[in-house]
Protein backbone atom coordinates (compact mmCIF):
# COMPACT_ATOMS: atom_id res chain seq x y z
CA UNK A 1 0.00 0.00 0.00
CA UNK A 2 3.04 2.64 0.30
CA UNK A 3 5.65 0.45 -0.67
CA UNK A 4 6.47 3.29 -3.15
CA UNK A 5 7.20 5.67 0.12
CA UNK A 6 10.97 5.54 1.51
CA UNK A 7 10.65 3.82 5.05
CA UNK A 8 14.62 4.61 6.21
CA UNK A 9 15.04 6.09 9.51
CA UNK A 10 17.53 8.81 9.99
CA UNK A 11 20.13 8.54 13.30
CA UNK A 12 18.19 11.60 14.59
CA UNK A 13 14.90 10.08 14.70
CA UNK A 14 15.53 7.03 16.10
CA UNK A 15 17.38 9.16 19.02
CA UNK A 16 13.96 10.91 19.03
CA UNK A 17 11.86 7.86 19.53
CA UNK A 18 14.22 6.36 22.32
CA UNK A 19 14.05 10.03 24.64
CA UNK A 20 10.04 9.88 23.49
CA UNK A 21 9.84 6.54 25.18
CA UNK A 22 10.63 7.55 28.83
CA UNK A 23 8.73 10.81 28.50
CA UNK A 24 5.78 9.09 27.44
CA UNK A 25 5.89 6.54 30.50
CA UNK A 26 5.63 9.70 32.48
CA UNK A 27 2.66 11.59 31.37
CA UNK A 28 -0.65 11.39 31.32
CA UNK A 29 -2.55 11.78 28.14
CA UNK A 30 -4.20 14.95 27.52
CA UNK A 31 -7.74 14.54 25.72
CA UNK A 32 -8.24 16.38 22.25
CA UNK A 33 -11.21 18.09 21.35
CA UNK A 34 -12.82 16.66 24.84
CA UNK A 35 -12.73 13.09 23.75
CA UNK A 36 -10.52 10.85 26.06
CA UNK A 37 -7.29 9.51 24.21
CA UNK A 38 -6.23 6.40 25.25
CA UNK A 39 -2.61 5.09 25.04
CA UNK A 40 -3.57 1.53 24.40
CA UNK A 41 -5.31 2.30 21.61
CA UNK A 42 -3.85 2.81 18.25
CA UNK A 43 -3.69 5.71 16.10
CA UNK A 44 -6.77 5.22 13.48
CA UNK A 45 -9.10 3.91 16.91
CA UNK A 46 -7.81 7.17 18.76
CA UNK A 47 -8.64 9.39 15.60
CA UNK A 48 -12.17 8.04 14.61
CA UNK A 49 -12.70 9.43 18.43
CA UNK A 50 -11.84 12.55 18.19
CA UNK A 51 -14.46 15.22 17.32
CA UNK A 52 -12.03 17.13 15.67
CA UNK A 53 -10.50 15.37 13.46
CA UNK A 54 -13.73 13.99 11.53
CA UNK A 55 -12.11 15.03 7.94
CA UNK A 56 -8.87 13.93 8.80
CA UNK A 57 -10.45 10.37 8.83
CA UNK A 58 -12.20 10.40 6.23
CA UNK A 59 -9.04 11.58 3.99
CA UNK A 60 -7.27 8.41 5.71
CA UNK A 61 -9.87 6.30 4.47
CA UNK A 62 -10.00 7.96 0.80
CA UNK A 63 -6.57 7.22 1.17
CA UNK A 64 -6.58 3.38 1.81
CA UNK A 65 -3.81 4.57 5.03
CA UNK A 66 -6.56 2.78 7.65
CA UNK A 67 -4.57 -0.42 7.57
CA UNK A 68 -1.13 1.41 7.37
CA UNK A 69 -1.79 3.53 10.53
CA UNK A 70 -3.18 0.74 12.91
CA UNK A 71 -0.29 -1.55 12.06
CA UNK A 72 2.92 -1.92 14.53
CA UNK A 73 4.97 1.41 13.57
CA UNK A 74 5.95 3.54 15.54
CA UNK A 75 4.57 6.58 14.14
CA UNK A 76 4.33 10.26 14.90
CA UNK A 77 1.15 11.98 13.08
CA UNK A 78 0.86 15.89 13.18
CA UNK A 79 -2.72 15.74 12.59
CA UNK A 80 -4.47 18.74 10.95
CA UNK A 81 -7.85 19.32 13.07
CA UNK A 82 -11.45 19.72 11.20
CA UNK A 83 -10.81 23.83 11.18
CA UNK A 84 -7.14 23.09 9.54
CA UNK A 85 -8.99 21.38 6.53
CA UNK A 86 -11.78 24.14 6.38
CA UNK A 87 -9.04 26.75 5.92
CA UNK A 88 -7.86 25.15 2.78
CA UNK A 89 -9.33 26.54 -0.56
CA UNK A 90 -12.85 26.21 -0.95
CA UNK A 91 -13.79 22.77 -2.52
CA UNK A 92 -10.18 21.42 -1.82
CA UNK A 93 -10.93 18.62 0.37
CA UNK A 94 -14.10 17.25 -1.71
CA UNK A 95 -11.20 16.98 -4.58
CA UNK A 96 -8.67 15.41 -2.98
CA UNK A 97 -10.77 12.39 -1.78
CA UNK A 98 -11.74 11.58 -5.26
CA UNK A 99 -10.65 8.26 -6.41
CA UNK A 100 -8.54 10.03 -9.21
CA UNK A 101 -7.00 12.06 -7.27
CA UNK A 102 -6.12 9.44 -4.34
CA UNK A 103 -1.64 9.58 -4.91
CA UNK A 104 -2.05 12.82 -3.89
CA UNK A 105 -4.09 12.87 -1.05
CA UNK A 106 -1.40 9.80 0.02
CA UNK A 107 0.89 12.27 -0.64
CA UNK A 108 0.16 14.95 1.40
CA UNK A 109 -2.01 12.69 4.13
CA UNK A 110 2.30 11.43 4.75
CA UNK A 111 3.36 14.14 4.64
CA UNK A 112 2.13 14.66 8.04
CA UNK A 113 3.58 10.98 9.51
CA UNK A 114 7.31 10.48 10.47
CA UNK A 115 8.49 6.57 10.72
CA UNK A 116 9.23 6.75 14.81
CA UNK A 117 7.02 7.59 17.90
CA UNK A 118 8.74 10.96 18.71
CA UNK A 119 7.59 12.86 21.62
CA UNK A 120 7.63 16.50 21.90
CA UNK A 121 10.27 17.36 24.10
CA UNK A 122 13.01 15.41 21.75
CA UNK A 123 11.52 17.59 19.16
CA UNK A 124 12.28 20.73 21.48
CA UNK A 125 16.24 19.02 22.37
CA UNK A 126 16.85 18.75 18.51
CA UNK A 127 15.34 21.87 17.48
CA UNK A 128 18.06 23.50 20.42
CA UNK A 129 21.00 21.30 18.86
CA UNK A 130 20.31 22.42 15.61
CA UNK A 131 20.63 26.28 16.41
CA UNK A 132 16.42 26.75 16.06
CA UNK A 133 15.05 24.81 13.03
CA UNK A 134 15.61 21.37 13.00
CA UNK A 135 14.87 19.04 9.62
CA UNK A 136 11.76 16.45 9.80
CA UNK A 137 11.59 13.85 7.50
CA UNK A 138 8.49 12.36 6.83
CA UNK A 139 7.16 9.33 5.23
CA UNK A 140 5.56 11.31 2.28
CA UNK A 141 9.31 12.39 1.06
CA UNK A 142 8.82 15.56 2.36
CA UNK A 143 10.61 17.71 4.87
CA UNK A 144 9.29 19.74 7.19
CA UNK A 145 11.08 22.54 9.34
CA UNK A 146 10.71 22.33 13.17
CA UNK A 147 10.76 25.16 15.05
CA UNK A 148 10.00 27.00 18.26
CA UNK A 149 7.21 29.99 18.53
CA UNK A 150 7.58 30.92 22.18
CA UNK A 151 7.23 27.62 23.79
CA UNK A 152 5.27 26.48 20.86
CA UNK A 153 6.74 23.73 18.28
CA UNK A 154 5.66 24.98 14.78
CA UNK A 155 6.13 23.18 11.86
CA UNK A 156 7.08 24.87 8.05
CA UNK A 157 6.31 22.96 4.87
CA UNK A 158 7.88 22.93 1.80
CA UNK A 159 5.29 25.52 0.81
CA UNK A 160 6.16 27.97 3.78
CA UNK A 161 2.39 27.30 5.44
CA UNK A 162 3.23 27.06 9.28
CA UNK A 163 1.39 24.86 11.62
CA UNK A 164 1.92 24.83 15.24
CA UNK A 165 1.02 22.07 17.66
CA UNK A 166 -1.60 22.72 19.59
CA UNK A 167 -2.23 19.54 21.62
CA UNK A 168 1.16 17.30 21.65
CA UNK A 169 2.09 13.73 22.97
CA UNK A 170 -0.96 12.29 22.83
CA UNK A 171 0.31 8.80 22.58
CA UNK A 172 -0.92 5.70 21.30
CA UNK A 173 -0.02 1.91 21.33
CA UNK A 174 1.74 2.50 17.92
CA UNK A 175 3.20 5.84 18.26
CA UNK A 176 2.40 9.07 19.16
CA UNK A 177 -0.16 12.26 17.74
CA UNK A 178 0.29 15.73 17.26
CA UNK A 179 -2.34 18.11 17.13
CA UNK A 180 -1.59 20.83 14.55
CA UNK A 181 -3.94 23.44 13.26
CA UNK A 182 -2.89 23.99 9.51
CA UNK A 183 -3.07 21.07 6.92
CA UNK A 184 0.87 20.73 5.74
CA UNK A 185 1.57 20.64 2.28
CA UNK A 186 4.85 18.97 0.04
CA UNK A 187 6.38 21.34 -2.50
CA UNK A 188 4.06 22.21 -5.88
CA UNK A 189 5.94 20.10 -7.79
CA UNK A 190 5.19 17.10 -6.24
CA UNK A 191 1.54 17.74 -4.72
CA UNK A 192 -0.15 18.60 -7.76
CA UNK A 193 -0.45 16.22 -10.80
CA UNK A 194 -2.11 17.59 -13.85
CA UNK A 195 -5.67 15.42 -13.04
CA UNK A 196 -5.69 17.39 -9.52
CA UNK A 197 -4.51 21.03 -11.60
CA UNK A 198 -7.62 20.06 -13.53
CA UNK A 199 -9.69 19.29 -10.61
CA UNK A 200 -8.93 22.33 -8.68
CA UNK A 201 -9.42 24.54 -11.60
CA UNK A 202 -13.20 23.38 -12.14
CA UNK A 203 -14.03 23.59 -8.34
CA UNK A 204 -12.64 27.39 -8.02
CA UNK A 205 -14.30 28.30 -11.31
CA UNK A 206 -17.30 27.34 -9.36
CA UNK A 207 -16.24 28.97 -6.54
CA UNK A 208 -14.79 32.14 -7.21
CA UNK A 209 -16.11 35.47 -5.94
CA UNK A 210 -17.42 37.68 -8.56
CA UNK A 211 -16.16 41.06 -8.95
CA UNK A 212 -17.99 44.12 -9.54
CA UNK A 213 -20.97 41.65 -10.36
CA UNK A 214 -18.38 40.45 -13.16
CA UNK A 215 -17.48 36.76 -12.95
CA UNK A 216 -14.22 35.67 -12.41
CA UNK A 217 -12.54 32.26 -14.07
CA UNK A 218 -10.00 30.54 -12.08
CA UNK A 219 -9.38 29.16 -15.27
CA UNK A 220 -7.78 32.35 -16.70
CA UNK A 221 -5.00 34.43 -16.08
CA UNK A 222 -4.82 37.40 -13.77
CA UNK A 223 -4.64 39.68 -16.62
CA UNK A 224 -7.80 38.12 -18.42
CA UNK A 225 -10.17 38.37 -15.71
CA UNK A 226 -8.69 42.21 -14.67
CA UNK A 227 -10.29 43.03 -18.17
CA UNK A 228 -13.08 41.53 -17.41
CA UNK A 229 -13.78 43.38 -14.18
CA UNK A 230 -15.73 46.90 -14.31
CA UNK A 231 -14.42 48.05 -11.19
CA UNK A 232 -10.79 47.95 -12.66
CA UNK A 233 -10.15 49.78 -16.00
CA UNK A 234 -7.48 52.03 -14.30
CA UNK A 235 -5.27 49.46 -13.24
CA UNK A 236 -5.58 47.68 -16.62
CA UNK A 237 -4.28 50.84 -18.46
CA UNK A 238 -2.07 51.15 -16.02
CA UNK A 239 -0.45 47.68 -15.98
CA UNK A 240 -0.79 48.42 -20.07
CA UNK A 241 1.27 51.72 -20.27
CA UNK A 242 3.63 49.70 -18.20
CA UNK A 243 4.11 47.03 -20.11
CA UNK A 244 3.34 44.71 -17.20
CA UNK A 245 0.47 42.58 -19.17
CA UNK A 246 3.39 39.63 -20.34
CA UNK A 247 4.66 39.31 -17.20
CA UNK A 248 1.37 39.45 -14.85
CA UNK A 249 0.11 36.70 -17.80
CA UNK A 250 3.15 34.93 -16.97
CA UNK A 251 3.29 31.61 -15.27
CA UNK A 252 3.89 33.14 -11.36
CA UNK A 253 2.46 32.19 -9.46
CA UNK A 254 1.71 36.09 -8.40
CA UNK A 255 -0.40 37.70 -5.54
CA UNK A 256 -2.01 40.56 -7.19
CA UNK A 257 -3.16 43.41 -4.40
CA UNK A 258 -5.79 45.09 -7.02
CA UNK A 259 -6.74 48.82 -6.09
CA UNK A 260 -10.42 49.27 -8.37
CA UNK A 261 -10.85 52.74 -10.23
CA UNK A 262 -12.07 54.50 -7.09
CA UNK A 263 -8.73 53.85 -4.98
CA UNK A 264 -7.18 55.31 -8.15
CA UNK A 265 -9.42 58.08 -8.40
CA UNK A 266 -9.15 59.05 -4.56
CA UNK A 267 -5.17 60.00 -5.15
CA UNK A 268 -4.24 63.75 -5.83
CA UNK A 269 -5.81 65.68 -9.12
CA UNK A 270 -3.52 64.75 -12.27
CA UNK A 271 -1.64 61.71 -10.11
CA UNK A 272 -3.06 59.10 -12.52
CA UNK A 273 -2.91 60.84 -15.93
CA UNK A 274 0.82 61.87 -14.86
CA UNK A 275 1.57 58.45 -14.13
CA UNK A 276 0.29 57.10 -17.49
CA UNK A 277 2.75 59.48 -19.36
CA UNK A 278 5.30 57.65 -21.14
CA UNK A 279 8.40 59.32 -19.30
CA UNK A 280 7.12 58.44 -15.91
CA UNK A 281 7.05 54.60 -16.83
CA UNK A 282 9.64 53.69 -14.20
CA UNK A 283 7.77 54.82 -12.12
CA UNK A 284 4.54 53.70 -12.76
CA UNK A 285 6.07 50.24 -13.19
CA UNK A 286 7.51 50.44 -9.54
CA UNK A 287 3.46 51.46 -8.17
CA UNK A 288 2.44 48.52 -10.13
CA UNK A 289 4.78 46.53 -8.77
CA UNK A 290 4.54 47.17 -5.42
CA UNK A 291 1.05 45.59 -5.56
CA UNK A 292 2.79 42.72 -6.48
CA UNK A 293 3.95 39.89 -4.31
CA UNK A 294 5.56 36.56 -5.88
CA UNK A 295 3.77 33.25 -4.69
CA UNK A 296 -0.30 32.67 -4.43
CA UNK A 297 -0.94 34.10 -0.73
CA UNK A 298 -4.87 33.25 0.21
CA UNK A 299 -6.46 35.53 2.73
CA UNK A 300 -5.90 32.75 5.33
CA UNK A 301 -2.51 32.50 4.57
CA UNK A 302 -2.36 36.40 5.68
CA UNK A 303 -4.54 35.94 8.34
CA UNK A 304 -2.50 33.27 9.95
CA UNK A 305 1.03 34.46 9.65
CA UNK A 306 -0.46 37.80 11.37
CA UNK A 307 -1.86 35.54 14.19
CA UNK A 308 1.10 34.01 14.41
CA UNK A 309 3.61 37.40 14.51
CA UNK A 310 4.40 38.35 17.93
CA UNK A 311 3.86 42.20 16.59
CA UNK A 312 0.15 41.26 14.93
CA UNK A 313 1.45 42.24 11.73
CA UNK A 314 3.24 39.85 8.70
CA UNK A 315 5.68 42.20 7.15
CA UNK A 316 6.44 40.86 3.67
CA UNK A 317 8.24 42.45 0.11
CA UNK A 318 6.42 43.12 -2.54
CA UNK A 319 8.25 42.15 -5.96
CA UNK A 320 9.15 45.99 -6.29
CA UNK A 321 11.21 45.71 -3.30
CA UNK A 322 8.71 47.52 -1.16
CA UNK A 323 7.75 46.27 2.15
CA UNK A 324 3.88 45.61 2.88
CA UNK A 325 2.15 44.48 6.07
CA UNK A 326 -0.94 42.47 6.49
CA UNK A 327 -2.95 42.86 10.18
CA UNK A 328 -6.18 41.07 10.70
CA UNK A 329 -8.97 41.33 12.53
CA UNK A 330 -10.74 39.08 14.99
CA UNK A 331 -13.56 38.79 12.80
CA UNK A 332 -11.32 38.29 9.95
CA UNK A 333 -11.12 41.33 8.12
CA UNK A 334 -7.69 41.85 6.25
CA UNK A 335 -5.90 45.23 5.90
CA UNK A 336 -2.65 45.85 3.87
CA UNK A 337 -0.37 48.83 4.81
CA UNK A 338 2.48 49.97 2.19
CA UNK A 339 5.44 51.80 3.16
CA UNK A 340 3.95 55.51 3.42
CA UNK A 341 1.88 54.17 6.40
CA UNK A 342 -1.85 54.11 4.84
CA UNK A 343 -3.69 50.92 5.71
CA UNK A 344 -6.49 49.61 3.13
CA UNK A 345 -8.92 46.68 3.29
CA UNK A 346 -8.49 44.10 1.44
CA UNK A 347 -12.57 44.02 0.32
CA UNK A 348 -12.90 40.97 -1.92
CA UNK A 349 -10.34 37.90 -1.42
CA UNK A 350 -9.83 35.31 -2.73
CA UNK A 351 -10.12 35.50 -6.65
CA UNK A 352 -8.50 32.11 -8.10
CA UNK A 353 -6.31 32.53 -11.31
CA UNK A 354 -4.73 30.34 -13.04
CA UNK A 355 -1.62 31.94 -12.48
CA UNK A 356 -2.49 33.00 -9.01
CA UNK A 357 -5.03 35.06 -7.05
CA UNK A 358 -6.44 38.13 -6.83
CA UNK A 359 -6.84 40.17 -3.83
CA UNK A 360 -9.15 44.09 -4.63
CA UNK A 361 -8.30 46.58 -1.81
CA UNK A 362 -9.88 49.74 -1.66
CA UNK A 363 -6.73 52.19 -1.83
CA UNK A 364 -3.66 52.16 -4.34
CA UNK A 365 -0.08 50.88 -2.05
CA UNK A 366 2.68 53.64 -2.63
CA UNK A 367 6.28 53.20 -2.17
CA UNK A 368 7.98 55.38 0.21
Amino acid sequence: MLTTIKMTLTASALALATAGSAFAAAHANPEVGGAEMFADKNIIENAVNSPIHTTLVAAVKAAGLVETLSGEGPFTVFAPTDAAFAALPAGTVEILVMPENKATLTEILTCHVVGAGVMSDAIAGMIADDNGSHPVETLGGCVLQAKMDGDMITLTDEMGGVATVTVADVKQSNGVIHVIDAVLLPGADDAMGDSMDSSMNDSMEMENPMVGGAEMLASKDIIDNAVNSPIHTTLVAAVQAADLVETLKGPGPFTVFAPTDNAFAALPDGTVETLLKPENKATLQKVLTAHVVAGAVTAEDLIAATRKSHDGFYHFNAVSGDALSAKSTRSGRVFIFDESGNAYEVTTANVMQSNGVIHVVEGVLLPR
